[in-house]
C-alpha cells in the first residue's frame, strides 16, 4: 500500500524511484538522515515525491565496504608485471614491495592514500579498512609522533569523505619461529605494547565517530608468536573490547607448509584452536583452507576477507567458495594490493573462479537466491560491514548514509527491469562504470562520476609518483 509521510528534514532528504534495501528493490523510497550522517528513517512505497525533497536521478544501492586495503602499494600497481626471475611468484613479488615501501614518506603516503581513496569512492567503494604497518621512518626510527603515518592515512579518508576503519598492525618477526626481522621489514616493528600505544595515540588525536573506527591486525602467523598475539589481544580487550581484529592468513602454500612444521598445523586450523575467533575477526585470504577448516571458519562467525583481483594478480590461488557458502560462511571483499578497485571486479573474479575450476555456471547462486550477483552482493555488504565494525552496508534506520546512485540509462542497464539491474552492474565489463553519484554520511562526494576534489588529489598522486618513482 502507499504511503504519505512528511520527511524529518528537508534538506537530509533524498528520494529515489527505486531503492536497494534489506531484503531486494524497492519502489519510491524516501531516505532521511540526521547531521551525524545516520540513516533516521527509510520509506518505501511513497505516494508520491514529498515536497521540497531531491529526487535521486537513478536507483539507489548501499555502498560496498572494501575490507582490505595497503594504500601505499596503489603506487606500484602495474610496477611488477615482469618475471623477475625464472621462478616469480607472491614472495619475489613481496621483495619487490618492500623496496617500494622504503622509498615512501609520510607526504607521500598522504598523498597516495588520498587518490586511492578517491578511485575507491568513484568505484563505489564507501568504506575501507586500512591495513597499514608502514610505522616508522625510512631509517627504522620512531617518528616524534608514532602514529605519524596513521595520521595522515586517516587524513586522507577525511579529505576524500570515505568511512575508515584503522588497523595498524603488528609486525615483529619474519617468519615462523620467531625469527628475527629482515632489514627490509624494519619499518613495520612494533611489540603489543608498542601497537597498542599508536592504537591509544590515534583515538586520543581523533576520537572514533560515525566514520571513522579502529583496531589492530596482527599481521599474519608468521609475522606474530603466540605469545605476542595474546598479549596484544589482551590489551585490546582491556582497553577496547569490541575493535575489529584483522590478519592475514593461509594465503600461500609456503605459508600452511611453513606453519605445519614450526605449529604442527595448518594456520585457520592452528588460530581457531588457540584463540576465540568470532564475529569482530576477518581472516584475509584464507585461501588455502581444507574441509575441516572450512566448516569450522564458517561456524565461528568470523569474516573470510577475499581479495579476487590481488589473489589472481599474485597467483594465490582459489579459496572453496562455494563450499564455505554452504556451510553459512560469512564473507566480504577488498582490494588489498589496488591492482584493480572495483567490488565488482571481485564478485565477478569470486564467481568466475568457482566456474574455471568446477566447469560450471552460476556455481554461487542458491536455492535462496537464484541470482549469483544479488547473492554476492548481499554477502559482501553484511561480511564487509562486520569486517568495519561500523553500521555500514545496509540502507536502513541506523546505518550510516552512504550509498551509490546507478546510471539507469548506461547501456548494461537500460531498458532492463530492477531484476536483473544487480547481475548487469556486477557481470557485465562495458564501458565506464555505471555508478554516477556516490553518497557518504549523506554527503555527495562524487557526482556525475567525478569526485568533488579529483583534480586536486590527481596533482598531488602525480607529484608523489615523481619521488617514488624516481631512479625506479
Amino acid at each position: 500500500m502507499s504511503t504519505l509521510i512528511p520527511p524529518l528534514s528537508m534538506t537530509n532528504a533524498l528520494f529515489a524511484d527505486h531503492a536497494y534495501l534489506p531484503g531486494g528493490w524497492r519502489r519510491n523510497v524516501l531516505l532521511e538522515w540526521d547531521a551525524t550522517g545516520t540513516l533516521r528513517r527509510v520509506t518505501p512505497d511513497l505516494a508520491q515525491v514529498p515536497q521540497g525533497v531531491a529526487h535521486a536521478p537513478g536507483p539507489i544501492m548501499p555502498g560496498m565496504p572494501n575490507l582490505h586495503s595497503h594504500a601505499f602499494q596503489r603506487a606500484m600497481a602495474g610496477l611488477t608485471e615482469y618475471r623477475a626471475n625464472p621462478t616469480d611468484s607472491f614472495w619475489s613479488w613481496r621483495d619487490l614491495m618492500y623496496r617500494f615501501a622504503a622509498r615512501i614518506t609520510p607526504d607521500d603516503l598522504a598523498a597516495v592514500a588520498s587518490w586511492l581513496y578517491v578511485e575507491m569512492l568513484k568505484a563505489g567503494y564507501t568504506s575501507v579498512c586500512e591495513f597499514h604497518y608502514v610505522h616508522h621512518a625510512q631509517d627504522g626510527q620512531r617518528y616524534a609522533s608514532p602514529a605519524e603515518l596513521a595520521q595522515r592515512v586517516v587524513d586522507a579518508a577525511s579529505v576524500t569523505g570515505i568511512g575508515m576503519t584503522m588497523l595498524p598492525v603488528l609486525y615483529q618477526y619474519s617468519g615462523f619461529g620467531a625469527q628475527a626481522p629482515r632489514d627490509d621489514q624494519r619499518r613495520f616493528i612494533n611489540t603489543p605494547d608498542q601497537l597498542l600505544g599508536i592504537v591509544e595515540a590515534l583515538r586520543a588525536w581523533r576520537p572514533e565517530h560515525g566514520a571513522l573506527r579502529y583496531g589492530v591486525a596482527p599481521h599474519s602467523l608468521r609475522a606474530v608468536s603466540q605469545d605476542s598475539l595474546r598479549v596484544l589481544l589482551e590489551g585490546l580487550n582491556h582497553a577496547f573490547p569490541h575493535a575489529p581484529v584483522h590478519i592475514h592468513i593461509a594465503e600461500q602454500t609456503a605459508e600452511v607448509e611453513a606453519c605445519m612444521t614450526t605449529e604442527g598445523a595448518r594456520p585457520v586450523q592452528w588460530l581457531l584452536d588457540r584463540f576465540d575467533v568470532n564475529a569482530r575477526w576477518c581472516l584475509v585470504h584464507a585461501t588455502h583452507i581444507d574441509a575441516r577448516e572450512t566448516a569450522a571458519l564458517a561456524q565461528s562467525g568470523a569474516i573470510a576477507g577475499l581479495c579476487l583481483t590481488t589473489e589472481a594478480n599474485l597467483g594465490d590461488g582459489i579459496f572453496p567458495a562455494r563450499d564455505y557458502l554452504d556451510a553459512g560462511g560469512a564473507f566480504g571483499v577488498g582490494s588489498d594490493s589496488h591492482i584493480g578497485v572495483d567490488w565488482r571486479a571481485e564478485l565477478r573474479l569470486l564467481e568466475y573462479g568457482q566456474r574455471l575450476a568446477r566447469r560450471e555456471r552460476n556455481v554461487l547462486a542458491s536455492p535462496k537466491t537464484a541470482q549469483v550477483a544479488d547473492r554476492l552482493f548481499d554477502a559482501a555488504l553484511a561480511g564487509g560491514a562486520r569486517a568495519t565494525g561500523r553500521a555500514v552496508g545496509a540502507l536502513q534506520e541506523g546505518a550510516r548514509a552512504d550509498w551509490l546512485v546507478l546510471d539507469a540509462q548506461h547501456p548494461n542497464l537500460a531498458q532492463q527491469t530492477p531484476q536483473s539491474w544487480l547481475s548487469s552492474v556486477v557481470f557485465c565489463e562495458h564501458g565506464e562504470t555505471p555508478v554516477r553519484d556516490v553518497y557518504v554520511g549523506g554527503e555527495q562526494v562524487v557526482a556525475q562520476r567525478r569526485h568533488r576534489d579529483e583534480t586536486r588529489l590527481y596533482a598531488g598522486y602525480r607529484n608523489a609518483l615523481n619521488h617514488l618513482l624516481a631512479g625506479a
